[in-house]
């Protein structure tokens, strides 16, 4: 490391905290301003506006656009240096562009590797009281309007109900089966199923019970019975957008779970391939961002940011658009996320091949 590595890195860095400091306070005084009737009609006290909500806001904002904030600050110091003949001058020494590169991956490292640990491992802690917040005065209460739910609760064990109401923990129409080697060992049905919250089990109101073994069959039924399942009222409750106050190794875990289900869901492998995807973005954006500013142009560093801010919205945009391609099946998830990287890795290439060396 020399001393124009530290000078490059404290200029990046700098320049990338300070540029996330500013969009921040811009982006807070906008939601502040588009949010404060709800605030008001709800009743919602300072504290967990500032503290539920706005200290839980701030760095899952930071982090879902950490590429874009990079991009900004590696454009805007490297047009400066670029302006006042620095990169010039650096490489005029016999400094190779290639060795130029290095203080930019560090700094760029020390960014991905930060923004790695929020994204899997200290957003999701935060995001429970956020997503409380908005539920709580953004949104109504969630309510669960599916109708024929279907739901596996293990290989050979599958639940039905036709409706279930949120609000009082209650299903209709509901239907126990166990299957085994493809054949039917045990069927209950009810009129309706409650969860009992002093017990922490399930009663079925108005059952009957056939059991099949070969060829013998019987049938039970009563008024009220007491039934433990692999099962819990907080899965119907479940937003789209639970999965991002889950850890890392707790998704994992989650999807496996709901994979043994038959249920998988693709927002789910979305959220947990985004979370190493963003990262390296970070080193894609540095790449494009050195690469379009080191040239020294006419039109100034109003040029280069100009263009640099076009081009990273560009890759936001593509970004939203696979991923709802993946939504819709027509990709898989993985693929969707990691796609603009893969052609951004190209643009970045090109870019880099045709900077001034």
């Amino acid at each position: 490391m020399k001393k124009i590595d530290y000078y490059i890195i404290k200029k990046f860095l700098g320049t990338f905290f300070f540029a996330l400091a500013l969009i921040i306070v811009v982006s807070v005084v906008f939601d502040f301003s588009e949010k404060v009737d709800d605030f008001i009609e709800k009743n919602a006290p300072i504290n967990a506006i500032l503290f539920d909500y706005y200290l839980n806001f701030i760095p899952y904002f930071s982090n879902l656009y950490t590429h874009l904030f990079v991009f900004i600050a590696v454009i805007y110091f490297t047009s400066k240096m670029a302006t006042h003949s620095e990169v010039i001058a650096i490489l005029s020494c016999g400094v190779s562009y290639r060795r130029l590169m290095r203080p930019y991956f560090v700094a760029a490292s020390v960014i991905a590797i930060f923004t790695f640990a929020l994204g899997n491992y200290v957003i999701p802690y935060a995001n429970v009281n956020r997503l409380k917040f908005e539920e709580k005065y953004f949104n109504r209460q969630y309510r669960n309007t599916e109708r024929n739910i279907h739901k596996q609760l293990a290989s050979n064990v599958f639940v039905y109900l036709e409706t279930y109401n949120t609000r009082s923990d209650r299903g209709s129409r509901f239907s126990l089966e166990k299957i085994e080697d493809g054949q039917l060992v045990s069927k209950m049905m009810a009129d309706y199923i409650r969860w009992d919250t002093a017990k922490q089990k399930w009663t079925a109101h108005n059952y009957w019970i056939r059991e099949v073994d070969g060829i013998k069959e019987t049938i039970s039924e009563g008024v009220d019975i007491d039934t433990t399942l692999n099962l819990f009222p907080e899965e119907f409750k479940r937003t789209h957008n639970i999965v991002e106050s889950m850890p890392t190794p707790v998704l994992k875990k989650f999807i496996n779970q709901e994979k043994s289900r038959g249920q998988e869901s693709t927002n789910y492998y979305i959220e947990l391939y985004r979370r190493s995807a963003s990262p390296f973005s970070v080193f894609i954006m540095t790449i494009i961002g050195m690469a379009l500013s080191t040239r020294k142009m006419r039109g100034g560093m109003g040029m280069h940011i100009g263009f640099g801010i076009a081009l990273s919205f560009s890759y936001i945009l593509f970004m939203q658009i696979s991923k709802e391609f993946s939504i819709s099946g027509s990709l898989q998830p993985m693929l969707g996320v990691w796609i603009p990287n893969i052609i951004y890795t190209i643009i970045a290439f090109f870019l880099y091949r045709m900077a001034p060396k």
